[in-house]
C-alpha cells in the first residue's frame, strides 16, 4: 500500500481485492452503476460497465491488473494515483481525468479529509484506447479538463441510458462514448498550461456561462430525487438563485425548478413503467409525500395521471 503523506493521521487501509469489479470502499447512497456486458465472454462492444462513485475515506485500490481499461473523471475531493509498480504518485482533484490500461498496475487512494467523487467507465478492446489517445488522452497519464460541466452532462447521459432497459442501450452508450471523446478533445487543458497539481488549472479556469449552466443541469440530473427547491439547487451549485434562474432561462427556456420537476417526473415514470412501483412509492421516491399533489404535477408534465400510465403498461 502506498504511504500516506507525512502529516496524515489516517489508519492503514486494506486495498480492494484485485478480482472484484467494484470497490467495497464506496458509499451506497449517491453511487450509481450501469452494466451493459460485464461477463467473461464479452462482445465487440466498447463499454462494459460504469457509474458514479462516492468514495469512503478509506478508499484504496491496488490492482496488478484488471479485466478492463478504465477511464476515471474526478468531480469532487482529492487523492492520488500511481501507474505501474514503481512510478510516481500523481495528485488528482476536480477536473482530473486519466485512463488506466488493464495490464498496468494501478494504485489509487483518496484523501480521507476530502473523499473522491468520480465517474468511471470500463472499456473493452483496443478501439476505445485508440479513440481516447487521438482525443489527447493517452493511457496511464493524468490530464485536466476545463469544461467539467459538459463532460459531467455526457457521463450522466451514459449512466441514464446504460440503466435503461432496451436492445439499443449498448449502441446508444457507444454513441455517447464517441461524444465523450470529442468533448475531451475539445476541453483538455493544453500541456503548456498544466501545473504540478492536476485539476488546479481546471479549477482556476473561469467557466463560461454555458459551462456553468451545464454544471447546474448535471447537479439536478444527478440529485433530482433529493432536491426540493430552487434554494437547494443554488446551494449545490454554489451560486445565487437569481444566477441559476438566468442561466436556465437562457439555455433551457424554463426555470430551474420546472426542469427539476420534469426530471423528478421522468424518474417517477421510469419507476412506474419498469419497476412495477406503486404510485405512492414513486411519489415518496422523488420527494412528494402527498400522493395527490404528486399526481397533479405528474399529469401536468406527462399529460396522463400516474395511475393511467401504470395501467397502460401493466
Amino acid at each position: 500500500m502506498p504511504a500516506m503523506p507525512s502529516d496524515s493521521k489516517s489508519t492503514p487501509r486494506t486495498p480492494a481485492p484485485a478480482g472484484v469489479l467494484l470497490s467495497p470502499h464506496v458509499s451506497a447512497p449517491g453511487s450509481r452503476y450501469f452494466f451493459l456486458n460485464p461477463g467473461p465472454h464479452r462482445s465487440a462492444r466498447l463499454l462494459a460497465l460504469g457509474g458514479l462513485e462516492h468514495c469512503n475515506p478509506d478508499y484504496l485500490i491496488d490492482r496488478p491488473g484488471f479485466a478492463y481499461h478504465v477511464i476515471e473523471f474526478v468531480v469532487e475531493g482529492s487523492g492520488w494515483v500511481r501507474f505501474g509498480g514503481g512510478g510516481a504518485e500523481h495528485p488528482i482533484a476536480p477536473g482530473s481525468v486519466f485512463v488506466c490500461e488493464k495490464n498496468i498496475r494501478c494504485t489509487m487512494r483518496t484523501d480521507p479529509a476530502r473523499p473522491l467523487v468520480k465517474y468511471f467507465l470500463c472499456l473493452t478492446g483496443r478501439a476505445p484506447l485508440t479513440r481516447l489517445r487521438r482525443a489527447g488522452l493517452p493511457a496511464n497519464r493524468v490530464r485536466a479538463l476545463t469544461a467539467q460541466g459538459e463532460i459531467r452532462s455526457v457521463l450522466e447521459d451514459l449512466i441514464r441510458e446504460g440503466r435503461r432497459p432496451g436492445r439499443r442501450a449498448a449502441d446508444i452508450c457507444n454513441v455517447l462514448f464517441d461524444l465523450l471523446c470529442l468533448k475531451i478533445a475539445d476541453t483538455l487543458v493544453p500541456a503548456t498550461r498544466r501545473t504540478k497539481r492536476p485539476g488546479a488549472a481546471a479549477r482556476a479556469t473561469t467557466r463560461t456561462p454555458r459551462e456553468t449552466f451545464l454544471r447546474c443541469k448535471a447537479i439536478i440530473d444527478e440529485r433530482a430525487e433529493h432536491l426540493a427547491s430552487l434554494a437547494e439547487i443554488a446551494t449545490e451549485a454554489c451560486l445565487d438563485a437569481s444566477n441559476v434562474c438566468r442561466l436556465f432561462r437562457r439555455y433551457q427556456g424554463i426555470s430551474p425548478y420546472q426542469y427539476l420537476l420534469r426530471r423528478k417526473m421522468n424518474i417517477a415514470a421510469e419507476l412506474l413503467v419498469d419497476g412495477g412501483t406503486l404510485v405512492k412509492e414513486a411519489a415518496n421516491r422523488v420527494g412528494f409525500p402527498d400522493a395527490l399533489h404528486f399526481s397533479r404535477v405528474f399529469s401536468a408534465v406527462h399529460g396522463v395521471p400516474p395511475s393511467q400510465l401504470q395501467m397502460r403498461n401493466s
